[in-house]
């Protein structure tokens, strides 16, 4: 197979604003609620235009490499250097967070530094495509409260939205970058987009699956109606079955049994019957839920099709073995034979983010959390395929900066998924996996040599096919003048995920959150929710950024 060819593409773009705008709450946050109280249009701090910026960008974000090639045959990068660490900006004055219930567990996993290009021109990640974070964080906007900053990871807010890149016909993946000024920040940054977008398959393609629920019906799971959230979750995906499907069903407590052996998607009275039967009880024993419900999954495993392990719980283990790198070491294993597990997490109170993150992060899956119905919804019925069929295994990005152009460089976001520069094209460093039409974004803060023209960075994604087991990698360029000129004039989804990253800063405390704090902000988030107006998505965020402003005051 040939090697990719190195591509950019110069944008074109005209943007359109209506609509209305998103509005503060008095008192306590209700649902989709809404005042005719309006803002001021967005502030125009960023820098003006200069000879390197294009003066227009594009509704999508430019192709820069699209087909698969064979990893051996891709330019090999150089290993890295040391990491520099960077000075840091002053930071905002930030609203009190709230203090984690009782029995929840979160980790703060730090915010990532600027590296000078001079020491390490080689940035390493595994791809994410997680969810949770932003969910939780919802829930605790709804209910009054903003979140504790060790809940708030600023990949997984970004990757929540839909970002609009263009879905590679024929291959396998597509990379797409663009980039604008920062106008969050004063020291010159520009906002740089990186997105990996999968192929799509319809959900009648989809290979047939082998599923495994292990339900978790402890004494906890009764508080906040947690389980009859996972019940109805369920009958929500017993609807879309078919008949060359499987479905089995565990459940634990102080101990675990099998609920439901392996049984057609066609029987769907069965399956439902079994989830009815479902009532909280006892203790929290993980671990013996983890060993029913994948001798289960072992036991149904099929060649060539879909075989997943979807756990739903509020993850507090209590029984049994509790040390997370126990479970963890045990979910591995069947990782790495191609079972791949999925966390549903529920509930807030009693609630362990750090166990339900890092299983589904070491059985090669994605953590979810379900908070309403509409996000059961959301992951159970509209991306039912993509949740359960995998098309990327270990998916790796490097990004290559260009010293001569970059003076130093930031990931917003995935301090939890780094990678040695090193270990880039290592097949024993495991990383994330992308289900089919998944999506992936990540967002740098790049500071630029005065006058310098060219290209920025090379980025190259690295992957597993999953049928053939064969290693793909893919690169392409991304240049100076495939910028936008000025923030204003990059594509809403562009500006959207600015926006949404810029909050996750404010939230997690970050000491690089700039000179917007949440009262400005809600100016750019009103911007978007103009002008994506058919995006539900969007118009809540910008609800949401109302409430947190309204809370920390």
């Amino acid at each position: 197979m040939k090697p990719t060819n190195i591509i950019s593409i110069i944008p074109l773009f005209a943007m359109l604003l209506a609509g209305c705008s998103a509005a503060a709450p008095t008192g306590a946050p209700q649902a989709n609620q809404r005042t005719d109280q309006a803002y001021p249009s967005a502030p125009t701090a960023a820098p003006a235009a200069t000879s390197w910026m294009k003066a227009a960008a594009t509704a999508a974000p430019a192709a820069i490499a699209t087909a698969p090639a064979q990893a051996e045959s891709a330019r090999v990068a150089p290993v890295p250097t040391s990491v520099g660490s960077g000075s840091r900006e002053a930071p905002l004055e930030y609203p009190p967070t709230a203090t984690p219930p009782g029995d929840s567990t979160f980790k703060d996993y730090g915010v990532n530094p600027f590296v000078d290009t001079s020491r390490d021109h080689l940035s390493t990640f595994g791809l994410d495509v997680d969810t949770a974070s932003y969910a939780m964080t919802r829930r605790f906007l709804s209910e009054g409260n903003l979140p504790p900053m060790e809940a708030v990871r600023a990949e997984e807010f970004i990757n929540y939205f839909k970002q609009d890149y263009p879905k590679p016909a024929n291959v396998a993946f597509g990379i797409y970058a663009d980039g604008a000024p920062s106008p969050f920040h004063r020291d010159g940054s520009v906002l740089v987009r990186f997105g990996v977008q999968g192929y799509d398959v319809p959900d009648s393609q989809r290979k047939p699956a082998m599923l495994t629920f292990i339900i978790d019906v402890s004494g906890s799971m009764a508080d906040d109606n947690k389980l009859e959230m996972v019940k109805d979750s369920l009958r929500m995906l017993v609807e879309r079955l078919r008949r060359t499907d499987q479905v089995a069903i565990a459940a634990f407590t102080t101990k675990a049994w099998v609920v439901l052996d392996p049984t057609s998607g066609a029987d769907k009275r069965a399956i439902l019957d079994a989830i009815d039967t479902l009532r909280p009880m006892n203790t929290t024993n993980v671990d013996a839920g983890l060993r029913v419900g994948y001798e289960l999954a072992d036991r149904m495993f099929s060649e060539g099709a879909i075989n997943r392990v979807i756990l739903c719980s509020d993850g507090v283990a209590n029984t049994g073995s509790t040390d997370v790198n126990t479970l963890i070491d045990f979910v591995r294993g069947y990782g790495e034979r191609h079972i791949m597990l999925t966390t549903v997490g529920v509930g807030m109170g009693t609630y362990n983010d750090v166990l339900l993150e890092q299983l589904a992060d070491k059985g090669n899956g994605f953590y979810a959390y379900v908070d309403t119905q509409e996000e059961a919804r959301k992951l159970f019925l509209e991306r039912l395929t993509g949740a359960l069929q995998t098309i990327g295994i270990d998916a790796k990005v490097q990004v290559d900066f260009n010293a001569d152009v970059v003076a130093r460089y930031r990931l917003i976001g995935y301090e939890n998924r780094a990678i040695a520069d090193q270990d880039f094209r290592n097949n024993n460093v495991a990383a994330g996996q992308i289900g089919a039409g998944h999506t992936a974004t990540a967002l740098y803060a790049v500071q630029l040599k005065p006058n310098a023209q060219g290209r920025i960075a090379t980025v190259q994604l690295r992957w597993q096919d999953p049928d053939s087991l064969q290693i793909r990698e893919i690169n392409g360029n991304f240049n100076t003048f495939d910028l936008a000129a000025r923030f204003e004039d990059a594509s809403p989804r562009y500006q959207m995920s600015a926006t949404v990253a810029q909050f996750a800063e404010i939230l997690r405390q970050s000491p690089y959150a700039g000179s917007v704090g949440l009262g400005q902000l809600q100016s750019y988030a009103d911007r978007v929710a103009r002008a994506l107006p058919d995006d539900p998505d969007v118009q809540e965020f910008a609800q949401l950024v109302a409430w947190a402003g309204e809370i920390g005051r």
